[in-house]
This record gives structure tokens, sequence and C-alpha cells, in this order.
């Protein structure tokens, strides 16, 4: 670490033209305000229109961060070819079937994006409905958002992406002559619901703010200027999306921000209706919907169901009155979502960050759960295109387990496996050990922490550990597997995630303590596991490198203000970190739908000091912080590629950093980082070498 290379090197220093702002009678500065160009929307649909000034400081910083990490370039190479030996390149997924046809995506050796196609359900002859490489022939940029084929399997409705900022283009393919229709319709949000028409669809239109407001009907042969206006979202906090329930006699129109939703409903037979609503929105009222038979049965947290139950209610009713309930609430049982089938009921719950699949015969009444071998696995529900069937797809993974996938047969209560994520380079699943912890947070609240590291290693003071954290949105992080984490495991370090509050692993109450007013919490927590697994012999002080991005880069950023002693190093990824600016500024994409996540602090002066107290650019102060690999995108509608631009510039400016601080952005992607899964693997490999690095581990 300490080369005269290394020495020799200068980072970027960026201008300091300090802004005065004032609210709620306190005033601050804000040094790097002009690093936000004027002209942000332009530049973030097409890179190429940002402000040369700004572009040429962003380009230094990735040149400084080339030149810190050069030493380990032959590194980075070989855990890209390391990282792409684990990943099967003729990949494909299980055909999922829809009427005489059977789905599904694969690969090609090199390619980097998927290949649609289809096959007759009984067997036959490949159809490509769309080569994703092909269409993303000399693009800087390129990904497939939704693709969805029609009722009748004549048309290919899909989304295509160029710039990263999700803007989305929409394009209908005829299936039977392999070409696109004359249309194009821009700036769509990328989701797609078909009538059963099989020529009209519904979907979501952007606005100026990238907030998705509008939902249209098109007609197939018609002009997308002819397309008619279903359904507008006057309220800039609420984001809309369209869907079609699993029985396909209806199309949806949900609306929500974080907290609160509505859902509005079409039949599918007559798409360019009036839409009629579900129950009128309520602050704080959660709902989501799907039919069977002649009800609408709806997912909630209404009367006081914090972690969910499951309601019933004829259709054609408005309002909660109607509902009645199905599957009551359990407190600490979180329901996370259901499928309905023409003879079952499925919902996925969360417990104490361990997930089930509970199956439920709607003519008996009768349940059981699908038993699974061990409590330290991730398991989901995977949707499929069928009704009127007694097999439930879903998959399966756990830290050392690669990703299954099962056909569960819900009658006869067996299961078929039909895929398992292979290893081309090798994997022994019994190589590695498992576990779950628990840590005591300051309030005495128990936070749950998995780990994994190979069973060879017997970890003590001295053994790198990786925590991994994010905490935000009610979003839970369970052990699920991953083969790029390999890289660092086989090389001797112990992979952990804190399940910390803001995400929902101990059910709502969980989400609930760690947002607004007790975002607090998500810190403490954090804190609290690595001081645990320090306690528990699995690491020591300062061997500790931790990991988070968008709003888990929020969480990096102000663990490290916090207690900076305590970690080595951090990586955040397009991290949340000018949580103040963006929160006052309501003329950003995403800031109005935020504020029930952070608080208005516009509108509220307590909302304003709870996340002064924390916002991790304004809370920098002369302390010796961690090592520091930040990433950026331009293109990023999500998190401006401004607020890790001016965190690095601050960080290097008024701390006092222990070593290195890197900021890499993204030039022509956004918050996903690159389109393609080769691509992405770069992204990777810097991360974990900029780690090796740090802990001298690059041999």
């Amino acid at each position: 670490m300490s080369g005269e290379k290394d020495h020799a090197l200068t980072p970027p220093v960026a201008a300091r033209r300090p802004v005065s702002l004032s609210f709620h009678g306190e005033s601050r500065e804000d040094p790097y305000a002009w690093l936000r160009d004027a002209r942000w929307r332009e530049a973030m649909v097409d890179p190429s229109q940002l402000d040369p000034a700004i572009r040429s400081y962003l380009e230094a910083e990735n040149d400084y961060a080339e030149a810190m990490l050069s030493d380990v370039e032959p590194l980075r190479q070989a855990l890209v070819a390391e990282l792409r030996g684990r990943i099967r390149e003729d990949d494909r997924s299980v055909p999922a079937v829809d009427g005489d046809w059977a789905y599904y995506s694969r690969y090609r050796e090199g390619g980097q994006h998927p290949i649609l196609c289809r096959c007759p359900r009984d067997g036959g002859d490949e159809q490509i409905l769309l080569d994703g490489d092909v269409e993303a022939q000399g693009a800087d940029y390129f990904r497939l958002g939704a693709a969805v084929h029609s009722p009748d399997h004549r048309y290919l409705a899909y989304a295509v992406d160029r710039s990263g900022a999700e803007s989305f283009e929409l394009r209908v393919r005829d299936l039977q002559s392999g070409e696109d229709l004359d249309e194009r319709i821009h700036a769509a949000r990328g989701d797609i619901a078909w009538a059963n028409d099989g020529v009209s669809f519904l979907y979501t239109v952007i606005d100026d703010e990238h907030r998705p407001r509008w939902v249209y009907c098109h007609r197939l042969g018609e002009p997308a200027a002819a397309d008619t206006l279903i359904y507008t979202e006057t309220d800039p906090g609420f984001f809309l999306g369209v869907d079609r329930t699993e029985s396909g006699r209806y199309l949806i129109i949900d609306s929500h921000d974080h907290t609160t939703s509505e859902v509005h409903w079409l039949s599918a037979d007559e798409p360019q209706g009036k839409p009629r609503c579900v129950a009128p929105r309520e602050r704080d009222i959660e709902y989501s919907v799907s039919d069977w038979g002649d009800r609408w049965l709806i997912l909630t947290n209404a009367g006081d169901a914090e972690d969910f139950c499951i309601c019933q209610a004829p259709i054609g009713t408005e309002g909660r009155h109607h509902w009645q309930a199905l599957v009551p609430h359990r407190p600490g049982r979180l329901i996370e979502g259901m499928l309905v089938f023409a003879d079952w009921l499925v919902r996925q719950e969360l417990e104490d960050a361990e997930s089930r699949i509970v199956i439920r015969e709607m003519a008996t009444g009768d349940e059981h759960v699908i038993e699974q071998p061990d409590p330290c696995v991730e398991v989901g529900l995977m949707g499929g295109f069928e009704y009127q069937t007694d097999t439930l797809r879903f998959g399966l993974s756990g830290f050392a387990e690669p990703a299954q996938v099962f056909d569960y047969d819900m009658r006869r209560r067996e299961r078929q496996r039909r895929k398992i994520q292979e290893i081309p380079s090798g994997h022994d699943p019994e190589a590695y050990v498992s576990r779950r912890l628990m840590a005591t947070a300051s309030d005495g609240e128990q936070v749950p922490i998995s780990l994994f590291h190979r069973r060879d290693v017997t970890p003590n003071a001295s053994t790198p550990l990786l925590l991994y954290g994010y905490g935000a949105y009610g979003i839970s992080e369970l052990p699920g597997f991953s083969p790029h984490r390999l890289s660092l495991v086989d090389r001797g370090f112990v992979y952990a995630i804190a399940h910390v509050r803001g995400g929902r692993e101990r059910g709502y109450r969980w989400y609930r303590g760690g947002r607004e007013a007790q975002k607090a919490n998500t810190f403490g927590d954090f804190i609290a596991c690595a001081e645990a697994l320090i306690e528990a012999g699995y690491t020591g002080a300062g061997q500790i490198a931790i990991h988070g991005g968008s709003a888990g880069g929020m969480l990096i950023g102000a663990v490290i203000n916090q207690r900076p002693a305590l970690f080595k190093a951090a990586i955040a990824d397009v991290p949340f970190v000018d949580v103040l600016n963006t929160m006052l500024d309501e003329t950003l994409p995403l800031t109005p739908p935020e504020w029930p996540e952070w608080g208005n602090p516009i509108e509220s002066a307590s909302a304003y000091a709870d996340i002064a107290a924390y916002s991790p650019y304004d809370n920098i102060a002369e302390r010796p912080y961690p090592h520091l690999l930040v990433t950026a995108g331009v293109s990023d509608p999500r998190v401006t590629y401004w607020e890790p631009a001016k965190w690095v510039a601050r960080l290097r400016a008024e701390g006092r950093p222990g070593g290195m601080i890197l900021l890499r952005t993204n030039m022509t992607a956004g918050h996903g980082g690159p389109g393609g899964r080769f691509q992405y693997l770069e992204e990777v490999a810097l991360r974990y070498a900029f780690l090796l690095k740090v802990y001298g581990l690059t041999t």
C-alpha cells in the first residue's frame, strides 16, 4: 500500500465555489454545487451534452482512480476471467408454457444480452423473437426492459433503454414476419399490459421530471400521437405502473409512493374504458389486488395489519368497507407477496429474516408450507403464464447454494427441480459454512446478521470481512447466492449481511423503525453488527470493509462519519449521500416520491434537522476516513452523478483520509451500471481489486 508511485500521484482538486443556503432559520454552505450541470436533464439522456468543465473533472477523477489501481490491473483482468468462469455463457431459463407455446430466454457464448425465444409446447423448432445482441449493436449502452407477448401470441411488445436514464422506447414486433411495426413510443417507463383483443396495450409515460405520470392505451397500426389517455396521476409524489392480473380478465393501474397506494382497474376486454377505483388512497395504507372468481383478493396493511393480511371483496365495489379478511394479520409474519391461480392462493412470507412459501387451496381453505432444508436460504415466487394449473414455480438459493428452480405440484405436494445454476469453473457448497448471528442495538433490538466463509477458514481478529448493508424502502436483503462473492470468500474473506432496520426482515415495524425520524436506527444497527462480528471473533477492529449502493451507499457514508476507525475500507456504489440538498429540491426526479421515506425538509423543520444530522455530505469533518471507492453514472436518474462527485471532493478537502479515496464515474450508463452481463463483471472486478489491494492480498 505504500509504494512510491502511490505517493507521487495527486488527486484532482475540485474548485470551491460556495453557495449559501438557508432553510428554517439555519444557513449552510455548499462548496461544490457547481458540479450539478444546469442542463442535467439533457446530459442524463445524452451524456455528450454534459458541461465540458464538469466532464473534464469527472474524467480526471477516472484517470486518477485508474492510476491508483494500475498496479492491480493484472489482478483486475484475472478477476474478470475468474468471474466469467463461473457463468455458463450459453445459459438459458426454464421454459414457461402458455397455450401452445413455451417461452424462454437464453444467451449465446460471448453474448452480452439475452435472446428471447419460444418453441412449441410439446417440442419443436426454436423461434427467436428478439436478439438482444443484435439490437445492441452500435450502442454505448443497451438494456432490454419489459418484453411481453400478446394473448394470441402474434406480437411482442418490448422496451429498450439506450442511455441508462431509464427512459424507454416501446416497439412492437410481428412474430409471424419477424419485423417491427412502424410505430414507436418514446419517454415510456417500460411497463406493458396487453388487452385481450391482442392489438391494444396499456403503457406508462414519464414527464419532464422523469416521473411516470400518464397511462395511455395504444392500438396497433395507429400513430402514438393518437393513443388514448386512460389515467393521469396528479400527485408528483406517486409512481404509476400497469399490469395484467393472473387470470387475464383485468388490467391494473397501480399508483403508489413508498407507504400509500391506490389501484384502478379496467376489463381486459375494454382497454379504452374508464378506470374504476378499488379503494381511494389513504395515507400509509398500502394494497395490491388480483382477482379470483367474482372477488378481488387484496394484499394490504389496512385495519392495523402492519405486517399485511389478505382480504377479499366483491369485484365492482369501491372502498375498504367491503373488505373481509381471508388470511388474517399475524404480527411479525410479513406477507411479502401473493400469486393467484384458479384453485390456489400462494403467498410468500418473511419472519426473522427467514422466507417461506405457503399454499392455500381455495376450495377448502387448507394450507401447507413448502418445506426448505435450511433456514439460511432465500426462496421466491416465480410467476408464470398459466392460471388453470396445479404447478407453482419457485426459486431457491443460499450463500453457498447456487440458484435452483423448482416446479411444485400443489395438489400432490411434490417438487421437481428444473434447473440448478451451473458454475463451469466448479463449486462445492460443502466447502462453505453459513451462519446466523444476532447483534444487540443500542435500544436493545436484536439485529440479524447472515454470514458465510470457507469451511477451512478459522476466523480470528486478523480475518478480512466484508459487511454489506442497505436498510431502506422496506427492501429485505436475504442470503441468496452470488457467484461473484466467491472471489473474496475463496481468498479468506468472511462475507456478512447486516439485516438493519429500514428493511422488512423482521416485519413492517422493522421498516418503520428505520425511516423518517427513526432513520438513525439504520446506522446504529449497522455499527452494532460490525461490533458483534468483532466480539464473536469473526474479525477485528479496523479489519472490516463495508459495502452498500444507492440508499445503502448513504448508509456507508453515514457510518464512516460516525465510526470511521471501525472500518478499513468502504465501497459506495451510486451513493445517495447529498440527502439534504436533494430532499430540498422538489424539481429532481425522485424527491417528492421520497418524502415519505426520509421526511419533507421543505415543510418540516424537524425533518430538516433529522436529515441534516446524518446526511453524509453535510457531516464530513476532519477525521481519519477509511479507504474509499465510490461509483457514479452520468445517466443516473435515481442518484444524480453530482452527489457522489461532491461527496468525494468534500471528503478530500475537509476530512483526513487515511488512504485512497477514489471516484469512478461511468460516463455512458446510469444507476445499474453497464447494460451487458460481461461489462458488469468489469465493475465487480474493480471493487474486488480495490479491496484486495487494501488488504495486501493481491498475489
